[in-house]
């Protein structure tokens, strides 16, 4: 069972992988079902209900919107979020939604759009069932989803098949790796780097060719959304009146360019500016590259920008290495441990997008395999036991700020490697180890619950 590279890094539309990627994709997941079995001209009534942290941060996480837009057929990588609004409107005017686009039913979210505070289904905190109703409103088709991390969806029978890693492929890789002496190891054996190994098992996936144009593609989302953050104003969206701070910093940098010869560091200001206006457009819900989960989508992003415009001899072939390593990393974490927040805490998004940059970044830098682990593990060992507590249950604060911290904190960790030999006492997969048992171990209200932490202890408005 191997991951892809588009795997770790999907695009969407924030402000949430799992809140609300992972539900658009389980809404399309049951309409497939639906479909598959011909039964999607018989519904005339349909359930959705929302258990664990989708209900009890949902609404802040635009999970209801998402649930909408998957039903109606969106999906995350194709929706033009300029038009969610008005397909919204037309939703609670009509009180019809056109179900896969095509079939109208009753829909009023008070009745069919249910949040079940406080409870949890079995298998994992972000679970929801989807329910098709006949004429006279009996259930005959259902199915349960879960949202585990960064826009992967399992059903009921996929979560209950213990021992199966079903969010991979079955395809068969030429160098299949688990944990990161396995990947070493077969590196080493075959005289490859890290993103040489990953970018070989691509193809088992497609060929060169698209992986390339997939891989462009990756960073010229990113490369836009850092842009169109740094051209936007005014307030965030969802109630806390959160100003937008990229625009006015990237103004400041613009207009007095001298003090980077200066002040040295200016230059982390540009990378706090990159990750800043990213997860501001993550958090108006504009698209945005899952990295590997929206949460932490402005980490990589700012880190591969500071490469590509501050290191000498960038270039496309590195970008391609960057993204490459950085896929290798995160698929560690989504073997071995977790990337959702509602499983582990935010050491889950912003630490696992910390890991996978600080490693890739180490990578471009002309570091070897071991410092490339070494560079991961640093990011990781630093961000254990970080909490999530979203205030209002929004990816606004402490979530965008975060993702400036989680990007320099990488730049750091990149550097520190680079300055050892590759030998350190604490391996990546002891981290990785460490960071599940610690999200185990977490409270849930510091789990994306907005039931503790922050979320209690600052006043939403």
């Amino acid at each position: 069972m191997a991951l892809s590279i588009f795997d770790l890094f999907k695009i969407g539309v924030g402000p949430s992988s799992s809140h609300t990627v992972g539900p658009m994709v389980a809404a399309n997941r049951f309409l497939g079902e639906l479909k598959d079995r011909g039964l999607l001209s018989q519904v005339e009534g349909l359930r959705a209900h929302l258990f664990g942290s989708l209900a009890m941060t949902g609404l802040g996480h635009a999970t209801d919107t998402a649930v909408i837009m998957g039903l109606h057929g969106e999906t995350p990588g194709e929706v033009d979020a300029r038009q969610i609004p008005g397909l919204l409107s037309e939703v609670e005017r009509t009180g019809t939604l056109q179900l896969a686009g095509e079939v109208p039913v009753s829909f009023l979210k008070a009745d069919h759009l249910l949040f079940h505070h406080g409870e949890s289904l079995p298998k994992h905190p972000n679970g929801l069932r989807f329910e098709a109703l006949d004429s006279a409103g009996i259930i005959f088709y259902s199915n349960v989803y879960y949202s585990v991390g960064g826009g992967f969806v399992l059903s009921c029978e996929e979560a209950d098949a213990t021992g199966r890693d079903l969010t991979a492929s079955p395809v068969t890789v030429p160098y299949p790796f688990h944990d990161t002496h396995s990947l070493l190891q077969q590196a080493e054996d075959h005289g490859l780097t890290i993103a040489e190994l990953v970018l070989a098992n691509e193809k088992a996936f497609r060929s060169e060719e698209d992986t390339q144009l997939g891989l462009a593609r990756l960073w010229r989302t990113m490369d836009e959304c850092i842009r169109l953050g740094c051209e936007a104003t005014g307030t965030l969206p969802g109630g806390l009146n959160i100003p937008r701070r990229a625009n006015q910093l990237y103004r400041e940098l613009c207009q007095q360019p001298e003090r980077g010869l200066r002040d040295q560091l200016t230059v982390m200001d540009w990378i706090n500016l990159y990750a800043m206006a990213v997860n501001e457009q993550n958090a108006a819900g504009a698209r945005v590259v899952t990295a590997p989960t929206n949460g932490a989508a402005g980490v990589i992003p700012a880190v591969l920008a500071y490469y590509d415009r501050f290191v000498p001899n960038s270039s496309s072939h590195g970008i391609n290495t960057f993204l490459a390593t950085a896929a290798a990393i995160g698929m560690l974490y989504k073997r071995n441990a977790s990337i959702s927040a509602a499983e582990v805490g935010c050491q889950g998004e912003i630490g696992v997008a910390c890991s996978m940059a600080a490693g890739a970044l180490c990578a471009v830098l002309g570091g070897s395999n071991r410092q490339i682990e070494n560079a991961a593990e640093i990011g990781m060992e630093h961000n254990l036991g970080l909490t999530c507590d979203p205030i209002a249950g929004l990816v606004q604060v402490p979530c965008i700020e975060r993702n400036t911290m989680g990007a320099v904190k990488a730049v750091n960790a990149a550097r520190l490697a680079l300055r050892g030999t590759g030998d350190h006492h604490v391996s990546l997969d002891a981290v990785i180890k460490t960071m599940h048992q610690t999200g185990l171990d977490m409270q849930a209200k510091y789990k994306e619950t907005a039931t503790g932490g922050l979320a209690v202890n600052t006043v939403a408005c």
